[in-house]
């Protein structure tokens, strides 16, 4: 015979499960349309189909959080007329060629995407207010290697000073170089982004937007002065925003940053992007740094038998202390 009790709770037994099991087979969406993410602004994001044609959407439930940036593909499901008031869902990220990382600083060794699918990152740096850092430069330059995104000096306010010192300590290292002032003619600056993905990536008051501004007329980007006070720009874009270039080709421009973190990149990444270096490295003892001073080291072997320029060297060793 049941107890009392038993019997006051028999009827409050978990419910069964009504709904269908989980299936492992993902959803079928090869039908449906395609479009490129262009900005991320509080759970919306707003993307563009291959005709142009603009879209805003929402995540699907099944796409994480943080799992959708700038110049990422998508596939979209639902309403995607972009008629106003209408939105569509996206419901899956196609893979990433290339995805751009930097940390906040270098203690902090979360590493937060930027920007997907870039193909080139153009390192806007002001000649003169604010005057270059190259310490900015040498870890931008080590996330773009990281990244395998082909990186490009854009030297700025051409007007205000020489880039001679610049050159010097960069073209050794195979970078390419532009340079440019508020009124200088941009021919190779647009042939060096036509037809490519390219993220703008630079210290708060470089002339990023005014760059931009130039290159799409209707793009329409906030600029403002450097501070008096600390000699360093002042954010004006908030948000990275991808446009389309009037002859073919992408911008991606990002906030103005004043730090650039790279305690997720590994230093054997960057020997990887110079082939030349990687074949002398080989050659040094195991656990070798390749560091000024380090013992043994194949590299400075090279360069005392004339294999390797004593200049190239030394630009590769100044990146390497940006992990100091």
């Amino acid at each position: 015979m049941k107890s009392l009790r038993e019997d006051d709770h028999s009827g409050f037994d978990r419910p069964r499960r009504r709904s269908r099991p989980r299936t492992k087979e993902r959803p079928d969406y090869s039908s449906l349309p395609t479009a490129r993410i262009i900005s991320v602004d509080r759970g919306r994001y707003r993307c563009v189909l291959p005709d142009g044609s603009p879209v805003t959407a929402v995540r699907g439930r099944l796409i994480d959080r943080k799992g959708v940036i700038v110049g990422d593909v998508v596939t979209l499901d639902g309403d995607v007329s972009g008629a106003e008031g209408t939105l569509s869902r996206i419901v899956d990220v196609a893979e990433r060629r290339t995805v751009l990382r930097r940390s906040a600083d270098d203690a902090d060794t979360f590493e937060r995407p930027i920007v997907a699918n870039a193909d080139q990152l153009f390192i806007v740096t002001a000649l003169a207010d604010p005057p270059p850092r190259m310490g900015m430069i040498d870890r931008i330059l080590v996330a773009a290697f990281d990244a395998q995104i082909d990186p490009v000096l854009c030297l700025t306010k051409a007007d205000l000073a020489s880039p001679d010192e610049l050159r010097a300590a960069y073209e050794p290292l195979g970078v390419p170089i532009v340079v440019t002032d508020p009124e200088a003619d941009l021919t190779e600056i647009r042939a060096t982004l036509n037809d490519r993905v390219t993220v703008f990536v630079g210290h708060s008051g470089v002339g990023k937007s005014t760059l931009v501004n130039r290159l799409i007329p209707d793009a329409h980007r906030a600029t403002a002065e450097v501070s008096d006070l600390t000699g360093k720009g002042r954010h004006t874009s908030t948000s990275a925003i991808a446009m389309e270039l009037p002859d073919g080709g992408w911008i991606i421009d990002t906030p103005g940053v004043r730090s650039f973190g790279i305690s997720h990149v590994r230093t054997s990444s960057i020997l990887g992007a110079f082939p030349d270096l990687s074949e002398f490295a080989d050659e040094c003892p195991r656990g070798c740094h390749h560091e000024t001073g380090a013992i043994e080291c194949a590299l400075d072997d090279a360069v005392a038998d004339g294999r390797l320029s004593e200049e190239r060297l030394a630009s590769f060793r100044r990146m390497g202390r940006a992990f100091a």
